[in-house]
């Protein structure tokens, strides 16, 4: 799997995860979902994204979102 494939399985999971802590938890966890889209729209922007330089440095590889 690529590293674009990953961040992007990642992304998704983060944001399922944060909505289900929203409905299940607690309402405040809607914040965690503001914050990971938030993050997913300036990494669009400017290429900076935290996670995919930590899965680079687990031996992920470049390549091909699809």
């Amino acid at each position: 799997m690529s590293l674009d494939r990953i961040v992007l399985a990642f992304a998704g999971v983060m944001v399922l995860v944060s909505v289900a802590l929203t409905v299940l938890v607690s309402p405040y966890f809607i914040w965690f979902t503001v914050f990971v889209g938030a993050n997913m729209l300036q990494s669009a922007f400017t290429g900076f994204c935290p996670a995919a330089m930590l899965f680079r440095k687990f031996g992920a590889k470049p390549g091909n979102a699809f």
